[in-house]
This record gives C-alpha cells, sequence and structure tokens, in this order.
C-alpha cells in the first residue's frame, strides 16, 4: 500500500454532475461548487482542478472526457482526493461506482462524499471505504455466481463463452475455423520453437521478420509461452477449464473433470505439438522461481511487551514470535480468535447507536436546522418569484409593478444562494468528524459477522485501515484501533487478559 502525503496540504479535485433534468436552480453546479471549496478551506486543502459533467446523466460517465482526465490526473498524482456532493453525483451506474473505488483504491486517493459523510482522508473513513468494497465484492461474487453457471452449458453445446478466439483462428458462423492470415504465424511459431528451444528467440525472431500480435503488439515470452501451451493447435479446443476470481488476479485452473473438450481443425500435426510440450516441461524443471513470500494477517501490527516486532518464521510456522526477546510466542489461530472477538466489542448495538446520535453536538444539530430552514426559505421564495413572474406573463401585472416585486425576490435568492452552501459546507465538516465513531462501530458489526468468510486478502485490508498496533505482553493482549470506544470503561474492553482469550478448538496455549 502506498503512503499517503503527510507533508504540505492535500490536493484535490471537485467533481462537478448535473444532469439536465436536475438543472434548476435549486440544484445548480455553481451552488455544489460553492459547497465543496468550502469544505475543502475548512479542511486547508488545495483545490487543483474542478471536473465539469454538467447536463450529463449518471448512467455511464467513466468514459466522459472530464472523467478520464480526473482519472489521468489521480494516476500522474496530481490530485490526491475528490471531492462531490454524494454518490449518486460520481455515477449512478453501479459497476462504474465500484470501478471509481476500485482505481482510487489502486492509486492511494481519496473519495469525499459530502451528503454520505464519506471521506477516506480519516481512518473511519478509509474503514468504511474497507467495508463498502467488502460488501461489494461479495455481491459481485454472487453475479458471478450466476453467470458461472450458465459456462457449462454453453461450452458442452461448443458456444463461444466470450473473449476473443485464440491466435489463428477466428469464429464463423459460431465455429471455431483457422485464420487465413494468423494460422500459418501461429505454425511457424512451433516449428521456431522446436528448432531453437527458446521462447525468447522465438519472439525475436517473428518480430523481426515483422509479425505481430492481433493487437498490433510485438511477442514476448509470456505471449510465445501462452500460444505454445494452447492444445488448440493441435486441433482440441478447451472449453470450461478456467474462471476469473477477481481483478488483477491469476486466472484460477478448473479440476479437469470440468473439462469440456471439442474438435476443431489442426494448424499443426500432433507430433509437432508433442516436442514442442516435451521442451517446455524441460525448460520449466530446469527453471524453477523461488517460493513467493507469504505475508501473515498481522505482520507489522504485533509487537511484543518487550518493543520488539512480532513474525512469523520458518521454524515457528503456526506462531508469531518476538524477533527481539525469542520467547514471547502466540498461535496464529489464537491471535485471529481474540482479534475477531475484538470487532465484536468494537462494534455497537443499533439501540447505542441510536444513543450516540440523539447525543450528538447541540451545535451540530442547530446547525441543520438552519440548513433545513434555509432550504425551505429558498423553496418559499423561488416559487413566489415564479408566480409573480407566470403573473406578469398572463397580464395580470403592469410592466411597472413587476420590477418592484421581482426584483426584492431575486435578491433574496442571490443572498440565500451564497449563504447556503457556506452552511452546509460547515455543517459537512462537522458532520463527519462528528458521526464517524458511531459509523465505524456501526459497519464493525457486519464486519464481525462475516469475518469468518471473509477471504485473506480483504481481511488484511482491514487490519491496515482500522489497526494501530498489537501489544503481546506477558499477562494480556492490547489491541489499539484507529478508533476506540470512546468512554475509558470501553476503551478497557479491547484489553484482553491472556487466560481468557476465546480459543478455537484443538488450538494450544501460547507461551
Amino acid at each position: 500500500m502506498a503512503k499517503r502525503q503527510l507533508e504540505g496540504p492535500k490536493s484535490v479535485g471537485i467533481w462537478i454532475r448535473v444532469s439536465t433534468e436536475m438543472q434548476a436552480q435549486s440544484d445548480s453546479p455553481e451552488h455544489h461548487e460553492r459547497r465543496a471549496k468550502l469544505y475543502c478551506e475548512a479542511k486547508g486543502w488545495d483545490v487543483c482542478d474542478v471536473y465539469r459533467l454538467e447536463a450529463v446523466s449518471g448512467k455511464s460517465v467513466i468514459d466522459h472526457p472530464e472523467a478520464k482526465r480526473m482519472l489521468a490526473d489521480i494516476k500522474k498524482g496530481r490530485i490526491t482526493g475528490l471531492v462531490f456532493s454524494k454518490l449518486a453525483r460520481l455515477a449512478r451506474n453501479t459497476k462504474e461506482l465500484l470501478d471509481f473505488a476500485d482505481y482510487f483504491k489502486t492509486h492511494d486517493a481519496d473519495l469525499i462524499s459530502l451528503d454520505e459523510s464519506l471521506d477516506t482522508s480519516s481512518p473511519a473513513g478509509r474503514f468504511l471505504f474497507v467495508m463498502i468494497g467488502a460488501l461489494a465484492e461479495f455481491e459481485r461474487g454472487e453475479i458471478a455466481a450466476r453467470v458461472q453457471a450458465s459456462v457449462p452449458i454453453r461450452a458442452k453445446m461448443g458456444k463461444p463463452l466470450g473473449g476473443s478466439s485464440p491466435f489463428g483462428y477466428v469464429w464463423r458462423e459460431g465455429k471455431l475455423v483457422p485464420d487465413e492470415q494468423e494460422a500459418p504465424v501461429r505454425k511457424l511459431l512451433y516449428e521456431l520453437y522446436k528448432e531453437h528451444g527458446r521462447k525468447r528467440t522465438v519472439a525475436r525472431i517473428l518480430n523481426e521478420r515483422g509479425y505481430r500480435t492481433r493487437g498490433g503488439g510485438t511477442f514476448s515470452m509470456t505471449t510465445v509461452t501462452r500460444l505454445l501451451r494452447d492444445p488448440t493447435a493441435k486441433g482440441v479446443r478447451i472449453a470450461n477449464w478456467s474462471k476469473n476470481v477477481g481483478k488483477n488476479k491469476p486466472i484460477a485452473i478448473k479440476p479437469e473433470s470440468e473439462w469440456v473438450h471439442h474438435s476443431v481443425e489442426a494448424i499443426i500435426p500432433e507430433e509437432l505439438w508433442n516436442d514442442c510440450q516435451a521442451l517446455l516441461d524441460a525448460s520449466k524443471r530446469n527453471h524453477k522461481r523461488p517460493a513467493k513470500k507469504t505475508v501473515h494477517l498481522f505482520a507489522g501490527f504485533a509487537f511484543c511487551g518487550c518493543g520488539g516486532k512480532m513474525y512469523v518464521t520458518s521454524s515457528n510456522k503456526n506462531r508469531y514470535v518476538c524477533s527481539k526477546c525469542k520467547t514471547s510466542k502466540i498461535p496464529i489461530v489464537d491471535l485471529e480468535g481474540i482479534y475477531h472477538e475484538q470487532l465484536r466489542r468494537l462494534a455497537i448495538s443499533t439501540d447505542e447507536l441510536k444513543r450516540h446520535v440523539a447525543d450528538a453536538n447541540e451545535t451540530l444539530i442547530e446547525k441543520q436546522r438552519l440548513v433545513d430552514v434555509l432550504v425551505a426559505e429558498r423553496a418559499k421564495v423561488h416559487a413566489e418569484r415564479e408566480r409573480v413572474y407566470e403573473l406578469y406573463m398572463a397580464g395580470g401585472l403592469r410592466k411597472e409593478d413587476f420590477g418592484s416585486r421581482y426584483k426584492p425576490l431575486s435578491d433574496r435568492l442571490e443572498q440565500i444562494d451564497e449563504e447556503l452552501p457556506a452552511l452546509q459546507a460547515s455543517l459537512d465538516v462537522m458532520k463527519i468528524s462528528q458521526i464517524s465513531e458511531a459509523e465505524v462501530r456501526s459497519a464493525a458489526t457486519s464486519l464481525y459477522d462475516r469475518w469468518l468468510d471473509l477471504p485473506f486478502e480483504d481481511k488484511r485490508q482491514v487490519v491496515e485501515a482500522i489497526t494501530n498496533k498489537i501489544v503481546i505482553a506477558q499477562e494480556d493482549i492490547d489491541i489499539s484501533f484507529l478508533y476506540a470506544p470512546s468512554t475509558e470503561a470501553a476503551a478497557n474492553r479491547l484489553r484482553t487478559d491472556r487466560g481468557s482469550w476465546p480459543r478455537p478448538a484443538g488450538s494450544a496455549p501460547g507461551k
């Protein structure tokens, strides 16, 4: 995870999208922009740019030039956050919202939604962002499961399952047949590999002779390897052999019992195919890659009472061991069990949440009332001004009387439009800072319920988002969350006696 900006004011952009039907003065782009700028001013942030999508529907915005410009600025680091009035203004398309969220997360940038009180520049906001991502991933999985259910049926019928045809082949009338332009190149690839026995050499020769991939790119070792291993060239098309397990993750191979084989016209003889596979297997045996280093759930967060960091080592594969004193140890399953239990203690019940909101700062409540009064006043003045105009257009009001009645109403609207964004921005700052703790604990309840079903990557993200430090002493274990209970009594609950922690069945006590 990239380090966040620690020095100097934060550079942000403002996102303004108002669709055609929303372009009434009550929801003007100017109002949203002023509100966002005042929020940034209150936070001490620099506004580098404003991205305007006026009269643009939210059904699909990710390909809009302004959206592309914004994403490019995020990637370059020109801005490290985006402020907008509500998530629906960012995009209404759920898939695009998730795509935006993934992109921001990848580039360690923040999303600040004023209406939803979501600010991922704070620990609470980052935790909520992780929660949103985990729930969204769960929904994606449900959709993917329904799609995957139809894949075996389509595979057995020999129908395309999506994606492009293999290099050297083309789909024609529902059948996979050799492509006149690509098939000879695919055949040459196998012949070159049998002759030279080196994938890098094959790629170089193909590129030097002017051959290119279907997309117009040069051949690489990875491309050559993939094409050499693909049995379609020998006349066997394998369908339903893999599945996607997530963005930026390698494709998972299904059990061979689920694979579906179809005969297609071969490009190369089977003997040539077998010779190439033998060379590939021999090359793989002679060039084994080093094993990937394992990252454990609490690595970097677990500390011994003596101050040393605790890690899982090759000699202690099932325990965290202090790197300094070497004597303090705790089983992996025990520490995760304790952490899981502390999530429940961090969470609060619905009744507690209601009491927390009810006891919110009186200034916040009063300011919300002022905003409500001003919004109602604006609607009233706007409606009255419209009636004056309609009366004049219908001939029920003389020209000399129109100005004296219309201008004061317009002046009042202008005054309200100056006051309202400033009042809302002030409210936004207070609301995000004051209710974040309750939101975190409410979200923690859901997290506690789903913890055991979360994949390791999601658990690690949660730990990184909300955990400050875990100190494992001789007598107790102290888990410090970035957002802990506000009362001293509640905070004490996050310290666990080593002799009383919940331990999974069959695990041994740590020393």
